[in-house]
This record gives structure tokens, C-alpha cells and sequence, in this order.
């Protein structure tokens, strides 16, 4: 009797190339990432991957808050096709996307919502002056200290990006950097 069991070649296939497309996690330190990132030569993020097996899912009904201590129900920024990204100050490629996020959140202000939510356990205490420091113009210091959204979108990897339309659900998440200032968001900012 011969039995056969299912080779985890695939998923750990999968798992590594989710890891080499520019993504980070939490054991190396941000400056470690930054390096690597830096020592690619590159100057902007590298593609992600786009996932859209969970397409037509409603946002997590979960809260947000920001350093003065406001709260936010995630789904109250439905109404417009929202960019929920998800950062920490200990990710290298991360804090290479923002700068491209800020960019995309000015020049889209009238059809899409960009919200960077740190995943930073410390919460105001790391976020606050990485954004005092940063100056970003268009982006707001959201924070989701307990990772509630990371679990909710059952990740592992930072950064993660999900594109919700305007009835708040969503159409598809970015895993891991992507050049949010090259030629392909067009494209796929335009799916519904």
C-alpha cells in the first residue's frame, strides 16, 4: 500500500517569492531593510504581487486612530474607491513607498482616499515623528496598534495594500512594495 502525502514545494514556493518582491518582516530592522533596499539600486519599490482572490469581501469592521487619539470606523471612509496600505517604521521598503503614497494621495484627492494604517506595536510613540520628520503633505499618521487589520486581511508580509471601490469592497491587494508612482497604477486603479 503506498500512500501520498501533498508536497509543500508549492506553498513554500510561494512564500519565498512573496518575500523577495520587496516585502519585509519584522526580523530584520528597518535600517537593515532600508540597506538592502538602497543596495539594489533601485528608486523606486519594485512591483508587488496583486491578489484578487478576495474580491468582493467588505472592508473589516474595525477602528482606527491617530496620534491625538481620534477614532475612525474603517468603513466610514467608504464612499470613494479607498488605498488602505499597511506600514510599519521597522520596514524598510515601507517607508520607500510613502513618499509615492503622499504623491498619489495629492493628485487624486477628488477620486481616491489613500490611508497609510501603521502596524508599529509602539504606536504614536514610532509613528508621530516618522511623520513629523517625513513632512508628508497628503497622508495622515493612521494607526492600528494592536494589528487588528493585519489579521483581519490574514498577512504576514508589510507593506500589504488593499484597493476597496467606492461601495467598500474589495477589488484587489497589493502584496508587498510597489511603485505607486509608475506607469501600471493607471491600469490598475482603474479596475472596479
Amino acid at each position: 500500500m503506498i500512500i501520498r502525502t501533498p508536497s509543500l514545494l508549492p506553498s513554500t514556493l510561494a512564500i519565498i517569492a512573496a518575500l523577495s518582491l520587496g516585502a519585509c518582516d519584522r526580523q530584520s530592522t528597518g535600517e537593515e531593510q532600508a540597506v538592502e533596499t538602497a543596495e539594489t539600486g533601485e528608486s523606486a519599490p519594485s512591483a508587488g504581487t496583486i491578489d484578487r482572490s478576495h474580491a468582493g469581501e467588505a472592508m473589516p469592521d474595525l477602528t482606527i486612530s491617530l496620534p491625538d487619539g481620534t477614532e475612525k470606523p474603517l468603513d466610514s471612509f467608504a464612499g470613494k474607491p479607498l488605498l488602505v496600505n499597511l506600514w510599519a517604521t521597522w520596514c524598510g521598503p515601507c517607508k520607500v513607498e510613502m513618499p509615492a503614497l503622499d504623491q498619489l494621495a495629492g493628485e487624486r484627492t477628488d477620486s481616491l482616499k489613500v490611508l497609510t494604517v501603521s502596524q508599529d506595536l509602539n504606536g504614536a510613540e514610532a509613528v508621530a515623528p516618522f511623520f513629523k520628520e517625513q513632512g508628508f503633505a497628503h497622508l495622515e499618521p493612521w494607526m492600528d496598534k494592536n494589528n487588528d487589520l493585519m489579521f483581519a486581511y490574514q498577512g504576514g508580509v508589510l507593506p500589504m495594500t488593499v484597493y476597496y471601490g467606492a461601495d467598500g469592497k474589495e477589488i484587489w491587494r497589493m502584496i508587498g512594495e510597489y511603485d505607486w508612482a509608475g506607469d501600471s497604477v493607471d491600469e490598475i486603479l482603474t479596475e472596479s
